[in-house]
């Protein structure tokens, strides 16, 4: 290998890891903001308001004759 060959091959091996290290930043920040969006349904769901107090033989049976 000549030193031409010798520095466009050191320059593409490092250019690739930068390519990974960017690579895994997005997906990092990509499961961050999936995270937080899961988080946020959840959240939402937990503060829906209660159901209403209803009694309690109401819920129990099915109608099928209808």
């Amino acid at each position: 290998m000549d030193a031409v060959g010798i520095a466009k091959l050191a320059t593409s091996i490092a250019d690739t890891g930068t390519r990974q290290d960017v690579a895994v930043a997005v997906l990092k920040k990509s499961q961050d903001i999936q995270a937080a969006a899961a988080t946020q349904m959840l959240e939402a769901v937990q503060s829906a308001a209660p159901a209403p107090n209803l009694p309690a033989h109401l819920g129990n049976h099915i109608d099928t004759t209808a």
